[in-house]
């Protein structure tokens, strides 16, 4: 956008039902992780309300943060895009070296009483870094030139995922592969450079799968968890048991089964079999038409952008969210294979829902101008 252009600019005011959803998601996610996390909490840590003050605690930071992005200039963002890609490299470095162990794999810094995880902040960054290139370069995308116009992003979402794949985190490279995809395929990249980039991954994918023992096993327990289900099946099995048991309005808020102990991870990724179990089909069918409401606002800034920078700036945003919201019900529902992906405002975790805040802020910035 040149200077005459940015004189044209139109400002209007922030899109505040983007922002009612936001928080009304947010509000549900508290009140299922009180919901969820209690019995656990006062069992094993004496205070049923710790998770909850946690969260609770992390939203506070993630509205001002929110906030924060929503108010200020955006170049702040645009001019620092190198340096955020750098930065979460060197957070990704740091949890390889420093990370805390948990099952199996170093995907957190612990700091104090809380813990970091650098994947949640490397997908915002690299949305920044891939809207950066495809509004720079996209002279060269569109005139097909492969070496200038294709590897760079690529290069880039590649160092991402070697450094996840050394924690390991198969879940979280998938996760900025499809990022990537989705950047690339309306950033104007040739449509059999993505075919063979599609191809590709599934290749290297089903071969990470296959050599390693545990992540058949998961493969195996997704294609007939019931035939596995008191090993590699059971969390999911419980999940399905807590969807079945919620019927149409749910067992009643607080009066879920599955949360004592049966289904593991309760109050983080599998926290929506309990609002299955809980609030029924019709509790998570009002989720879904919030979260349905959300990107459409999400998409609609989006679209409303005429300058490439912020088109493609608040579309990632909207993928992190969209493949937030579908990868972890898809999971929860036996769709595809087990791996930990939160639910953007719901599950419980400071870097999942501060990021989650992050992306509605930029989408609210964005949403103030039109040019």
């Amino acid at each position: 956008m040149n200077v005459n252009q940015r004189r044209n600019v139109q400002y209007y005011p922030m899109d505040y039902w983007l922002l009612f959803s936001a928080l009304l998601l947010a509000g549900i996610g508290l009140i299922m992780v009180f919901s969820s996390s209690g019995i656990m909490a006062e069992r094993f840590y004496h205070d049923k309300y710790l998770f909850f003050k946690k969260q609770a605690a992390f939203a506070v930071v993630g509205t001002l943060v929110m906030v924060f992005c929503a108010r200020v200039n955006r170049r702040f963002f645009y001019d620092l895009t190198y340096v955020w890609v750098a930065l979460v490299i060197v957070l990704l470095v740091l949890t390889k070296v420093i990370g805390a162990t948990v099952g199996g794999g170093k995907r957190w810094i612990h700091l104090g009483p809380f813990s970091l995880q650098p994947l949640e902040f490397a997908k915002i960054a690299l949305v920044f870094y891939l809207a950066f290139f495809f509004a720079k370069k996209q002279e060269l995308v569109q005139t097909r030139t492969f070496t200038v116009g294709v590897i760079p992003p690529f290069l880039v979402t590649g160092v991402m995922c070697l450094l996840l794949m050394m924690q390991p985190d198969f879940g979280g490279t998938a996760f900025l592969c499809f990022i990537l995809f989705c950047m690339c395929l309306v950033g104007g990249t040739r449509v059999i450079y993505l075919a063979l980039s599609a191809v590709i991954g599934a290749w290297a994918g089903w071969m990470l799968i296959a050599r390693e023992p545990y992540r058949l096993k998961r493969w195996t327990a997704f294609l007939d968890p019931f035939a596995v289900a008191k090993d590699e099946g059971y969390q999911l099995v419980q999940s399905l048991y807590a969807f079945g048991s919620g019927k149409f309005f749910g067992a009643g808020l607080g009066a879920g089964k599955q949360k004592l102990f049966f289904l593991p991870e309760a109050h983080n990724d599998f926290i929506m079999a309990v609002v299955g179990e809980e609030l029924g089909f019709f509790g998570i069918s009002l989720i879904f038409l919030l979260v349905g409401f959300l990107l459409v606002r999400g998409f609609r800034v989006a679209f409303l952008q005429e300058d490439l920078m912020d088109r493609f700036t608040a579309f990632g945003m909207c993928v992190i969210l969209a493949l937030g919201f579908c990868l972890n019900l898809a999971v929860v529902l036996g769709t595809v294979p087990p791996k930990g992906v939160p639910m953007p405002f719901i599950s419980y975790g400071g870097s999942s829902l501060i990021a989650s805040f992050i992306c509605v802020g930029v989408l609210l910035n964005l949403s103030r101008n039109r040019s």
